[in-house]
């Protein structure tokens, strides 16, 4: 198996489990979160200052490194790793949500998606086989089936259609992989609120054998119970000897209850973007650092971080920069979400380790001062 998932142990008290993930470019433990590279890049990162903080595995995304650069320049330049000079785990996903989230006007058929180009209006068509002959030229060490997303809600009958679309797409997906040495190919479950459209979806995808497996068409507007009970029911349904993915996710409450169901792998813009929005995770809630009460406050943003941001700067400083439209305030709050997020993970494992994972879980909700919405984050 190209893609190896070792399960190292199991919370007693829930279904939360610590694992390690090995792929061509190295290990990483599990629960794990992943920063976001939409193309090619966590937005105003550099390499270093990903690694000093323990990213271990990060996204690109296929349908903007289709449109910018395209995917014949990145081969070229020796695959996704070399052209971002990037040497550690890399994963893409299949361009579907892109697809299904920002074309206004799109045509679904049984051999793809046509649909226009969100900014310059261009003709597109992607289909199972052109996604992943784009991952195949990107080169990450996990790509995404290419797969239906549906929106919420949606009937059932209208899922129920998507859901078989989807199932013939991820063999689809199989058939067109070419690099099945150097690549792991990952399955998406869709089936939105429906419990028994799930369950034929994942169970249909595990016969397929696939590298790991991705719980998709979460996180779109549902209610955090319904995603909620989707992942209690789901999670079970895939083998335990593989990775589990929740696709979209990346606030910290979201990622305890999902963690506590079972899930291994989390991606999300969230750090990255409210960063660039004066807004910072901090271990008592969030902060928005353009509000005038940070004017003359010249601590750090959390004294129990260790990121370079906290180390260094006050949120005095921060705002100041916010105030002044000055870059380095992205940078600097994009170190210390993606840092916040990296630690919660790691605190996880650690808590799972020791047994004592809803121990923690509540320690964080108080902490925090989350609640069962999560919307605080």
């Amino acid at each position: 198996m190209l893609i190896k998932y070792e399960l190292i142990k199991k919370d007693r008290t829930s279904r939360a489990r610590l694992g390690l993930i090995t792929t061509p470019h190295g290990q990483f433990a599990t629960p794990v979160f992943m920063a976001v590279g939409t193309q090619g890049t966590v937005k105003t990162l550099i390499k270093e200052e990903l690694e000093a903080i323990g990213a271990e595995i990060i996204l690109g995304n296929t349908y903007h490194l289709w449109n910018q650069p395209g995917p014949d320049i990145i081969k070229q330049a020796g695959g996704l790793h070399r052209f971002m000079n990037w040497d550690r785990s890399l994963l893409t996903d299949s361009g579907g949500f892109q697809v299904f989230s920002l074309a206004n006007i799109r045509d679904i058929t049984e051999e793809g998606v046509s649909f226009k180009h969100h900014k310059n209006g261009d003709r597109l068509f992607l289909s199972p086989e052109k996604s992943i002959e784009i991952q195949n030229a990107l080169g990450a060490d996990i790509i995404m089936a290419f797969d239906e997303c549906p929106p919420y809600p949606s009937s059932y009958e209208y899922m129920q259609q998507s859901v078989e679309r989807t199932l013939r797409w991820a063999k689809r997906s199989q058939d067109a992989h070419q690099n099945k040495t150097t690549q792991g190919l990952f399955g998406i479950v869709q089936g939105g609120e429906y419990l028994d459209l799930r369950k034929h979806c994942a169970e249909s995808l595990v016969a397929m054998d696939f590298d790991g497996y991705s719980i998709g068409g979460l996180s779109v507007g549902e209610p955090k119970t319904i995603q909620n009970h989707v992942l209690a029911f789901t999670t079970p349904l895939l083998p335990e000897n593989k990775p589990r993915y929740l696709m979209g996710v990346g606030s910290p409450g979201a990622i305890l209850d999902a963690v506590e169901r079972g899930i291994d792998m989390f991606d999300c813009v969230l750090p990255t973007r409210i960063a660039r929005h004066g807004s910072a995770m901090t271990t008592h809630g969030r902060i928005i650092i353009k509000n005038k009460q940070y004017e003359n406050d010249f601590s750090p943003l959390d004294h129990h971080c260790d990121c370079y941001t906290c180390r260094y700067y006050s949120k005095a400083y921060l705002r100041h920069l916010f105030k002044a439209e000055e870059m380095l305030a992205y940078r600097l709050l994009s170190i210390h979400n993606i840092n916040f997020l990296l630690r919660l993970t790691e605190n996880i494992r650690q808590a799972i380790k020791e047994d004592r994972f809803l121990e923690y879980k509540q320690q964080v909700y108080r902490d925090y001062g989350l609640h069962f919405s999560d919307k605080d984050f």
